[in-house]
């Protein structure tokens, strides 16, 4: 349809056109020729003997291979009958697949378009090459090369802040261009807050938004800490005075008894969408269909093909009225694996989308999973990493390194860590300060360092052995969430930690394992941290060496200046 010949609408004249205009509009109307105009017959005619020979010839050779199958004759031997009806079939599928599947693509996006569509498309086209510019180009944005200038309008709000890296292209300027416009803001200076010696351009895009600075936090070793047979020197991050010397005691200890045995329970991560229907009758139904075994197998291939590490293991569900919960369970390699488990399981409601239209997914989170929160489903069926970690300290050790007893230990590890968090309702804090050694190993490490709510719960057991001599004493962890891989793994300083602890990265040979590892050394470092300040109470040290180097009298602004 040439629109030129088009009579004008009476209320509306059509603007004239340049020759450039209507070149474009020529070239618009004549560029997507069908894939259909170059048959001999007509489109329905050509699909129609291809159908039918398509048919015709799959009728044809089921029935001579099922005649083959009787007569036990191999199916690799063909007549000369069999051999043509094969490149027919061939033949007829190659064409319903290329040149109608194309015409039928094509006929959706050649639709005639309406006056207003070519009125626009016109106009479009014309600005463009008079502007000079190639088509959905958008122009590029001028910045001035004076930083001060920049920062005053970031200051007035003309240039947005979190836009200066991609219109800079240089990562450390627009950290400080950004600082500065924060300090004017504010009205306050951010002095003392480190600027250089950071490399910005590893946290665009993965760790950190709109960064105007690092905040250093010390990074003590504890160790060496004998696991398993190995020795690992544990890297921890903390402003905590004790917290690192501490967990050091607990290492000597441990290891002056001949090392602690750390064993991996399970290693699942978890997301639990919720999603709602008209009934609770048709949230039951799908809630059964999940549960179903035979059914597993076929979610199992939609969940896992997000990744090439994510593998389904379970899936749990919980019924609210008519709003189903659903947990997904999958392994995820050395990553920490939160958003690999939320592809899988946005895969997996697409699929079910299919059998039940009526799902509304109402969030992909809906708490039961549970993520940076203590929740009973995660102490319980547990979330990333299950470990227990026990060792046997001897009765020298607790004299000479914890200077305490076997009974005064079991003693208070009964009154304070099990009836005590009783009495406080406490939900996964069956210990003395887990979190404490959780949280320092994970800002060293590059973990999420909100994921220690979870990866804290702990459950601490001492009992006397061998007559009363020696103490066993072990920690439970049943949510350690850690990863090698992504996040905050990949800066330079969290990277060193973990190469130290000879876990960074993935590992190729066993993909996992990194991660796993990392898990054991967790638990590992947290018993000790156990051990040594229950001595401490037992003892009546706590209070005197916190004081002793927790309570600094230096001015640390004289030994700055």
């Amino acid at each position: 349809m040439d629109v030129r010949r088009r009579p004008a609408r009476p209320s509306q004249p059509p603007p004239p056109q340049s020759a450039s205009t209507s070149s474009a509009l020529d070239h618009h109307q004549t560029s997507s020729p069908k894939a259909s105009d170059a048959l001999p017959l007509p489109l329905y005619l050509t699909n129609g003997i291809f159908f039918t020979l398509f048919f015709s010839v799959a009728y044809f050779l089921l029935h001579r291979w099922r005649d083959k199958i009787r007569n036990s004759t191999p199916l690799h031997i063909l007549s000369l009958s069999e051999l043509f009806g094969v490149l027919c079939l061939i033949a007829s599928f190659i064409y319903l697949l290329g040149f109608f599947g194309i015409d039928f693509v094509q006929s959706f996006i050649s639709k005639p378009e309406s006056d207003e569509e070519h009125q626009r498309f016109i106009l479009h086209e014309d600005r463009k090459i008079h502007c000079g510019l190639p088509p959905k180009a958008k122009p590029p944005v001028e910045l001035p090369q004076d930083d001060e200038e920049i920062v005053e309008r970031v200051v007035s709000g003309e240039i947005p802040s979190y836009s200066l890296e991609s219109k800079l292209g240089d990562c450390l300027r627009a950290a400080k261009i950004r600082r500065e416009a924060v300090q004017r803001l504010a009205g306050r200076g951010v002095e003392g807050l480190p600027l250089e010696g950071f490399d910005y351009d590893s946290i665009l895009g993965q760790c950190c938004e709109m960064p105007v600075g690092y905040v250093q936090i010390p990074v003590g070793i504890a160790g060496p800490l004998l696991l398993n047979g190995c020795d690992y020197s544990v890297p921890m991050a903390t402003t905590e005075g004790c917290l690192v010397a501490s967990t050091n005691r607990g290492c000597k200890a441990i290891c002056a008894s001949g090392g602690a045995t750390c064993v991996l329970l399970r290693d699942a991560m978890t997301r639990a969408p919720v999603v709602r229907f008209s009934s609770a009758k048709r949230a039951t139904e799908l809630k059964f269909f999940l549960e179903e075994p035979l059914n597993f197998d076929t979610l199992s291939v939609v969940f896992n093909k997000s990744s090439r590490f994510a593998r389904l293991q379970n899936i749990q569900c919980a019924v609210a009225g008519k709003n189903l919960y659903i947990r997904f369970s999958c392994s995820t390699g050395d990553a920490m694996g939160m958003n690999m488990v939320s592809k899988g399981v946005q895969n997996v409601l697409d699929f079910l989308q299919n059998d039940f239209p009526d799902m509304d997914v109402v969030g992909i989170s809906g708490n039961y999973c549970s993520d940076k929160k203590p929740s009973a489903v995660n102490w319980i069926e547990g979330r990333g990493k299950s470990v227990v970690c026990e060792a046997v300290i001897t009765g020298d050790v607790m004299s000479k390194v914890l200077k305490t007893t076997v009974p005064s230990l079991v003693e208070l590890n009964m009154l304070k860590n099990l009836t005590g968090s009783a009495i406080a309702g406490a939900l996964g804090g069956f210990n003395a300060h887990a979190a404490n050694i959780v949280s320092a190993i994970f800002i060293a490490t590059g973990q999420d360092p909100a994921q220690n709510i979870e990866s804290s719960h702990c459950i601490t057991m001492m009992e006397a052995i061998n007559n009363g001599k020696d103490l066993h004493i072990s920690v439970t962890m049943p949510s350690i969430e850690v990863g090698t891989v992504g996040g905050g793994t990949q800066l330079a300083s969290q990277s060193g930690c973990l190469n130290l602890l000879g876990v960074k990265g993935a590992n190729k040979e066993s993909p996992g394992s990194n991660a796993r590892l990392l898990a054991t050394i967790v638990a590992g470092a947290v018993l000790a941290g156990e051990l040594s300040l229950m001595s401490a109470i037992s003892a009546g040290q706590l209070v005197k060496s916190h004081m002793k180097y927790n309570r600094s009298s230096r001015d640390i602004t004289k030994i700055g200046s």
